[in-house]
C-alpha cells in the first residue's frame, strides 16, 4: 500500500513540474540549423491529467543537433527508427516522428500517451 502511495506522489510531482538538476540551461538556437516544433497533448495515467508538451528539434545537414522539451534540454537522446528517445527527470520519453505520437513512462509507476502536431515556430 505504501509503495502505491509513494508512486502516485512521484507521478503527481512529475505532472506538476519538469525542471530539475538533470537538465541543461536553455541556450540560443544554432545559426545554420533547421528546426521543427511539435505540440504534444499527453494524457497521463493513473492521474488522468493532460498536459501539452512542447518539443523542439534542431538539426543541420548532417544530424540532429539539439532537442528541447518544454524548454529543457536533456543531457542526451537516441535516434530510433521513426523517432527519438530521451529522459527528463524520471520520465522516459519516446517520440515517434512518423506517426507524430508521444509515449512515456515514470519507471512503471505511471504512463503517458498522446498525439503531436507540428506548430509554426
Amino acid at each position: 500500500m505504501k509503495r502505491w502511495k509513494i508512486g502516485v506522489y512521484l507521478v503527481v510531482l512529475g505532472c506538476l513540474g519538469h525542471a530539475s538538476a538533470t537538465t541543461k540551461p536553455v541556450t540560443a538556437p544554432l545559426p545554420s540549423a533547421s528546426s521543427v516544433v511539435l505540440s504534444c497533448a499527453v494524457a497521463y495515467t493513473p492521474q488522468r491529467c493532460t498536459w501539452v508538451r512542447e518539443v523542439r528539434i534542431d538539426w543541420d545537414k548532417k544530424a540532429v543537433r539539439r532537442l528541447r522539451i518544454d524548454g529543457l534540454e536533456p543531457y542526451g537522446f537516441s535516434l530510433i527508427p521513426n523517432g527519438l528517445m530521451t529522459a527528463i527527470d524520471n520520465e522516459r520519453i519516446q517520440i515517434d516522428l512518423k506517426a507524430q505520437a508521444w509515449t512515456s513512462d515514470f519507471r512503471g509507476l505511471a504512463a503517458g500517451q498522446g498525439r503531436c502536431e507540428t506548430v509554426p515556430g
